[in-house]
């Protein structure tokens, strides 16, 4: 009679347990809140870290919203698995931080389908239909990479310099804004000589193997053209293990203009440092607001920027920044 009954219950465990519901994925739990899925390009520099902590501070619970952020860990892969978890999870909007510009036309037109708007936010994307995303906020790349031409061209005037290149991750739009700035000041400048190019995937420890192996090998250059800060950082480091001095021996130009790097300038061992501005969050918290509120938002928003070299930097400058 025992077993029967023990077998009786275990019977009715199994049923009860088939028969409940299965934990939600969805976001009915913060529905005093906006959901924002940010699917973000990884962490691999000061600059991408910096954009986290602005998204984090401006789509906080107390600001009203709920941040879901996945880290792609540079691979888009991982970002089109991520959109796809956010339209399934029914967020209110997604924010995309493309690690390049094509292949997202299938996933957006997913998260349209779902009506679920897309903010992009630093480098842009590829669309065959751009009301794919709602807004999109971040730099003039290219116009980045021709004030660090400009700049060069002026400093160096008609002395003939050699050059090592240094990319970002390729088919970036700061890389391929960046490249198409100094291609077209190669082009220009006949005593410019491009000895050497090659992605660093804007890390410091690429960048430091890479310029550590043209030492090793002897290649003569005297010129940096880094595409952001974290390359110029390793960069920096191989130069000085070398036993040469940056800012003397080797002249290096630079992206992003953290406050590291600023210091870098101040003291010389980076000669000219072009912002690239970070702090997205805030700008897209109004442009959420508006949406919520039913009005219009900017389909494009180009941030405003600086660049800097020694004799405009002061220490003051450097501290004030929020980056």
């Amino acid at each position: 009679m025992k077993k029967w009954l023990t077998l009786l219950l275990l019977l009715c465990t199994i049923c009860l347990t088939a028969c409940s519901p299965a934990p939600s994925s969805n976001t009915e739990e913060f529905d005093d809140f906006i959901v924002v899925g940010f699917s973000q390009v990884g962490a691999e520099s000061d600059w991408r870290n910096a954009n986290t902590r602005s998204m984090q501070a401006a789509l906080s619970e107390e600001n009203g919203f709920r941040l879901i952020i996945d880290d792609a860990q540079q691979k888009q892969e991982r970002q089109i698995t991520a959109i796809r978890n956010f339209i399934h999870q029914g967020v209110d909007y997604i924010i995309l931080a493309p690690t390049t510009e094509k292949g997202w036309d299938t996933v957006l037109q997913e998260a349209k389908a779902a009506n679920i708007p897309v903010i992009i936010v630093d480098r842009m994307i590829e669309a065959e239909d751009d009301s794919l995303f709602t807004s999109w906020i971040g730099s003039d790349f290219r116009r980045e990479g021709d004030t660090a031409v400009k700049w060069m061209e002026q400093h160096f005037g008609a002395s003939p310099i050699r050059i090592v290149h240094l990319q970002g991750n390729i088919g970036s739009s700061a890389q391929i804004g960046r490249t198409a700035g100094l291609d077209e000041g190669l082009k220009n400048n006949e005593n410019w000589q491009l000895v050497y190019r090659d992605t660093g995937d804007f890390t410091q420890a690429k960048g430091q193997e890479l310029v550590e192996a043209l030492l090793a090998e002897n290649v003569d250059f005297n010129v940096i053209f880094a595409e952001n800060d974290n390359m110029a950082y390793g960069a920096i480091d191989a130069l000085k293990n070398a036993g040469l001095i940056p800012g003397k021996d080797v002249m290096i130009i630079s992206f992003d203009a953290n406050r590291a790097a600023l210091d870098m300038v101040l003291s010389g061992e980076i000669a000219y440092d072009v912002e690239c501005n970070p702090l997205h969050g805030p700008r897209v918290q109004a442009i959420i607001e508006k949406l919520e509120s039913g009005l219009s938002t900017p389909k494009l928003t180009y941030v405003e920027e600086s660049a800097f070299d020694a004799s405009i930097l002061t220490k003051e400058m450097i501290d004030s920044r929020g980056y």
